[in-house]
């Protein structure tokens, strides 16, 4: 198993902690795991990439990811300003972070959940932005079964420092996971 990911978001949505929260389930069901954040000039709002890699060897490739078996949308706009299936394989997924369960992709097996709401009503709210980025985590887990649930719950337990925050994201990831479809 080698499966590259591509995460798409804005600066503050959380993107790299995603990759990071997903290569730390990885590595709790014992696979090899990377999260490579690209960074330029962001800032709260501009487009970001992250890549991942999750395998069951050793992983020996440290760049970005070119050719993603599957890529994660942060967040719905991006469709209008970045072509977020640049390389994606031919049978790749694509699990997206939107107000309507409607592909836009319909060569790619696409997924769609309502991260947006889901943070919004968790009240994980920063700045005013949602932060979407662990309810992705758990739709990513579900619709592409790379990670379980519980991996991604005990990832996110460690990352966050504050058990109220943990909570709060680690139910995110839940709902996502419970509400995701294929659109």
């Amino acid at each position: 198993m080698y499966t590259e990911l591509r995460f798409h978001g804005r600066g503050g949505q959380g993107a790299v902690t995603a990759a990071t929260i997903l290569a730390r389930a990885a590595l709790f069901e014992g696979k090899w795991a990377q999260a490579i954040p690209e960074f330029g000039a962001e800032r709260r709002g501009a487009p970001v990439r992250v890549y991942a890699r999750i395998s069951d060897k050793p992983i020996q490739v440290h760049s970005t990811v070119v050719e993603p078996d599957i890529v994660v949308v942060l967040d719905y706009e991006l469709l209008k300003l970045v072509d977020v299936t640049e390389g994606l394989k031919p049978e790749g997924i694509v699990v997206l972070n939107s107000p309507v369960n409607t592909s836009p992709f319909p060569k790619f097996r696409t997924f769609c959940v309502n991260a947006t709401k889901i943070a919004k009503d968790l009240n994980l709210v920063v700045s005013g932005w949602p932060t979407v980025n662990t309810a992705m985590v758990g739709a990513l887990a579900k619709a592409s079964g790379i990670v379980s649930i519980d991996s991604v719950v005990k990832a996110i337990g460690e990352y966050f420092s504050s058990p109220t925050l943990a909570k709060a994201n680690g139910d995110a990831a839940v709902r996502a996971f419970e509400e995701i479809t294929q659109c």
